[in-house]
């Protein structure tokens, strides 16, 4: 609901789009007065089941992190007071809160309580990737993707970030995107010199949808993404983790293995997810 930005021209759905997996298509998202955020908006899946959020973890819970886009000056620039008086004076919210808490005084807790029981319902787990691994129907991937599915699992190491059923270890790691900082991600939420550079491991669940790539946006396709590891990550980039120095020399692979290694992770995308009428506008 756009009534949660000051001037009521911003809401949560303005920076994470269904069709892109909830994130935004955007390296950088656009709040109310014209401004402009300095991170790629991360793709909302299956976040019931993580514990950090935002690119530099500076939240702990779904309900703390839908209370910064609110008044964050450069998202929806808005106070929680007069976000709680619009909405008691809304036609349709004082019941539906009432309905769902008891009472009839809004405030910011139930506000982000229920949008956060929404991205809890926001679950993948229908892609030709989980009909193949989990499902055991072996006409899910095609020969691209097998082969791709090879190359994740063994050349490219990608599993050693990418593994189970979420896609990521949720884990923050410097996988050598610059050989100087040029953006503290979790360095500045601890005060650490030792995360200085590190930034969440995203989910790569419907990662063909969620382009452009990292935390700054700075890779426009997947194929990108795979020259990046295969040319070699910086090797003197500060806190490098240890699972990107294989990278460091780069991965010499062929452009048709590259090829496949895009293939499967465009296996990865949910149809039912990206259309689902239940996670759309109302």
């Amino acid at each position: 609901d756009r009534l949660l930005s000051v001037d009521r021209s911003v809401s949560c759905a303005s920076c994470h789009l269904q069709e892109n997996a909830f994130s935004d298509p955007r390296p950088f998202s656009e709040g109310v007065n014209n401004g402009v955020g300095d991170r790629n908006a991360m793709a909302i899946i299956n976040l019931a089941f993580d514990e950090d959020f935002f690119w530099d973890g500076r939240r702990h819970s779904l309900v703390a992190q839908a209370h910064d886009p609110v008044v964050h000056p450069l998202e929806m620039a808005n106070d929680w007071e007069e976000v709680e008086s619009r909405l008691r004076d809304h036609v349709r919210y004082p019941r539906m809160f009432y309905e769902a808490f008891g009472n009839l005084d809004i405030d910011s807790n139930q506000v982000t309580q229920a949008i956060a029981a929404f991205e809890t319902t926001l679950i993948s787990t229908s892609s030709p990737f989980d009909a193949y691994f989990y499902e055991g129907s072996m006409n899910a991937l095609d020969s691209a993707a097998l082969r791709g599915f090879d190359l994740f699992f063994g050349e490219a190491e990608c599993i050693h970030c990418h593994a189970g059923p979420l896609l990521t270890d949720q884990t923050f790691k410097s996988n050598g995107l610059d050989s100087e900082v040029t953006d503290p991600g979790l360095g500045a939420v601890t005060g650490l010199d030792a995360d200085l550079g590190k930034f969440k491991v995203p989910t790569l669940r419907n990662i063909a949808q969620s382009a452009p790539y990292m935390h700054d946006g700075r890779f426009a396709t997947l194929m990108e993404v795979v020259q990046h590891y295969d040319s070699g990550v910086h090797a003197d980039a500060p806190n490098l983790d240890p699972d990107m120095v294989i990278y460091s020399e780069g991965l010499g692979l062929s452009a048709s293995q590259k090829a496949d290694l895009v293939a499967f992770m465009e296996s990865f995308s949910d149809p039912v997810f990206l259309t689902n009428p239940a996670f759309s506008r109302p």
